[in-house]
């Protein structure tokens, strides 16, 4: 009789609690919460004191609520419900990382919010590897923010004269979806039939913001406009499909675009490689034709090492939409032996969600960290998506350079202990 496998897949307490008392543990309960917050969501000092008083915590409201934070609250307005305090996190900074970009010259220093030991000092080293290089090489590609409205009707047929409307319709939609922003601009509908339903893909650009706000609100203009005026009445509709990719990883942007798309590549001699990451371009290249065949078998979306530990840093230090790394943090990265020696080495990633203003840009730490790299405000955010995209080049150089050397699990052990 063979054994079932249960044990590498479950918690033990899945097969060896009573079921009597599992019933027991995980019913509902509907007696009266012991702590109740105050209904108002609002930031004013009186609202933030009524919910101290309630979590009844003064050593964490002393270090939540410091007295810098509670001197800037204020500023804290439009972007926090239910305030109670900021957290601070350590910022370190990496470079200087050249940028050879259309939008972004010059040497960065890149500041890294993060409670990961050696994550920086990774960083550190490829900024400084791809400056002695010369720099990367970086290309935005193409940019456009997506909103996926999705509408069913009772047939094929009828999705299909919706459709022939819809596109008709464009010049109309266009000018209806710009009423509602002063940057951002319609540029393409794009049409996904399956079946009775219809997903509309609006994309936009929109300027220095990330945008993901402007177009919902754009689209949900477009949105009621086709409720009232469809001659082909939708039994039911909603503002987004789920096809636009927003804030998690797909295959469907991982060829177009959402964000910003840019390439940034660097050539490596084989003495650099040797100097800074103590192996060779060959053993590096096959570390990365060896790891795209184990990222194939595990479903990866993509070829990448770690992009995700970038731009999560950097997201969080430039105030960036944090979660947006679900979906920035695919792409293709690529090792070659370069046809005159050394490495060739290059990242192309399309989901880049960044912007220099709107969101969390304006709040004090966050504005700070922009602008030790000059790219706060109006005029930057392709310049920081060109970036953003060279630092992930450098974090990839290194890490396949530390495996490579045998030195990943050391770093670790010397830098986290």
């Amino acid at each position: 009789m063979p054994k079932l496998a249960l044990q590498p897949l479950y918690s033990p307490d899945v097969a060896t609690l009573a079921p009597d008392r599992l019933i027991d543990q995980l019913a509902p309960r509907f007696d009266r919460p012991s702590v109740r917050l105050t209904p108002s969501p609002a930031l004013t000092e009186q609202q933030v004191m009524k919910r101290w008083q309630k979590l009844a915590a003064p050593e964490a409201q002393a270090l939540l609520l410091d007295e810098q934070t509670e001197r800037t609250m204020q500023a804290y307005q439009k972007n926090i419900e239910y305030f109670i305090g900021t957290v601070k996190l350590p910022v370190g900074i990496a470079g200087p990382l050249r940028v050879n970009g259309s939008h972004a010259q010059g040497d960065y220093l890149v500041p890294l919010a993060t409670t990961e030991a050696a994550l920086v000092a990774s960083y550190h080293r490829g900024s400084q590897l791809i400056t002695a290089a010369g720099g990367a090489s970086a290309l935005l590609l193409n940019e456009g923010v997506t909103r996926t409205p999705v509408f069913a009707f009772l047939s094929l047929a009828q999705a299909g004269q919706f459709v022939g409307w819809v596109t008709s319709q464009f010049e109309q939609m266009k000018e209806i979806a710009q009423s509602t922003t002063a940057h951002g601009k319609l540029k393409d509908i794009q049409v996904n039939i399956e079946g009775n339903h219809v997903y509309l893909v609006f994309e936009y650009t929109t300027g220095d913001a990330s945008g993901q706000n402007m177009v919902t609100i754009a689209t949900h203009a477009v949105f009621e406009f086709i409720m009232r005026h469809s001659p082909v009445a939708p039994v039911q509709a909603f503002l987004d499909g789920n096809l636009s990719g927003d804030k998690k990883a797909n295959s469907y942007t991982l060829r177009s675009v959402r964000g910003k798309k840019v390439s940034a590549e660097v050539h490596l001699s084989a003495e650099l490689v040797k100097k800074y990451l103590h192996t060779t371009p060959e053993q590096m290249v096959q570390f990365g034709q060896m790891t795209t065949v184990g990222g194939a078998l595990s479903g990866a979306i993509g070829v990448n090492a770690h992009y995700a530990n970038s731009l999560a840093a950097l997201y969080i230090a430039c105030g960036q939409d944090a979660a947006c790394v679900a979906e920035s943090a695919i792409g293709m990265t690529r090792l070659e032996i370069h046809p005159h020696g050394g490495l060739y080495a290059s990242v192309t990633l399309p989901n880049l969600m960044v912007g220099t203003v709107g969101g969390g840009t304006h709040l004090p730490s966050q504005h700070a960290c922009l602008s030790l790299m000059g790219l706060a405000g109006q005029g930057h955010a392709r310049a920081l998506a060109e970036v953003a995209a060279a630092l992930c080049l450098a974090g990839e150089l290194s890490i396949v350079g530390a495996f490579c050397a045998g030195h990943f699990s050391r770093a670790h052990h010397k830098l986290a202990r």
